[in-house]
């Protein structure tokens, strides 16, 4: 990905179409003829995207999406496990723990990520979306976490530890043991999906969100995220003392002061603050 350090940069990646607009990042994966599979290439490329993604003021938040019948059906069988038998250990390793930079990184980006399910999602596609913080699914967006079905643990890519915190114990090891495909409708019934809808209404519904969000307070959503991260793994008293904390700091913001003043005079609110103004 050809980048500078500049906030101004273009971001203008190889292997996937980006662009900003109206405070929105809009990542598209671009490989429609084999249904937007990973590349080694790509893999790596949106890795250290979404790391890029954190100090560019620009981006207030994310739209991630597909084209064509998929969003993602995970790694290229010809490009990926084709060059992944019989290589020594710590090549095999790097590329497994590549994978997981990917979502760790879309998780610890303090920057809310919508993910447009715009058909086909398996594999570490659908662990792509499970990272998303909302998921909007087209009606053709069948979702499964194969890996089992080709001899590998549903524990991939670190599905282990979202599924669970979306679904539940129960939904999570179903998905995950079974490795079978859900409908639209089924992964919105679990809770998987946030919405469905028609297949045509699927961008500009997903834009909407995104947009909605970016107009919001970089630091309170920045902070929700971040709690919803690390509030996973706390004792209920250790949450209490931390969200009591954060919060104090949130109030001390310029978001908090510009929501009362726009109530008080009666205009729509304008967040302005930048990402280098969070806590």
């Amino acid at each position: 990905m050809k980048t500078a350090s500049s906030q101004s940069a273009k971001i203008d990646p190889e292997h996937f179409d980006y662009e900003e607009k109206d405070g929105v990042g809009i990542i598209r994966l671009n490989r429609p003829d084999r249904l937007n599979a990973l590349t080694f290439d790509s893999y790596a490329e949106l890795r250290d995207l979404f790391v890029t993604l954190r100090s560019r003021d620009a981006v207030r938040a994310v739209l991630l999406t597909g084209t064509g019948r998929a969003f993602c059906s995970g790694g290229d069988v010809k490009d990926i496990i084709g060059h992944l038998f019989d290589v020594p250990d710590h090549k095999l390793y790097a590329f497994t723990r590549m994978t997981c930079d990917l979502i760790e990184n879309m998780r610890r980006l303090e920057k809310p990520i919508v993910g447009a399910l715009n058909g086909t999602t398996c594999g570490a596609g659908a662990v792509m979306a499970a990272a998303c913080d909302l998921r909007i699914g087209a009606e053709s967006a069948k979702i499964a976490f194969l890996f089992t079905q080709v001899g590998l643990s549903g524990a991939d890519m670190g599905a282990g530890w979202l599924l669970p915190r979306i679904v539940g114990l129960g939904h999570a090891s179903e998905l995950l043991m079974l490795g079978e495909f859900l409908s639209a409708q089924r992964a919105y019934e679990i809770g998987l999906y946030n919405q469905v809808v028609p297949g045509e209404e699927l961008q500009a519904k997903a834009w909407e969100w995104a947009r909605k969000l970016a107009q919001g307070p970089t630091m309170g959503l920045a902070v929700t995220k971040r709690m919803l991260n690390a509030e996973a793994s706390m004792s209920l008293g250790e949450a209490m003392q931390a969200e009591g904390w954060v919060q104090a700091e949130c109030m001390k913001h310029p978001d908090y002061k510009e929501a009362f003043d726009a109530f008080i005079e009666k205009r729509p609110k304008n967040f302005a603050s930048k990402v280098s103004d969070r806590l």
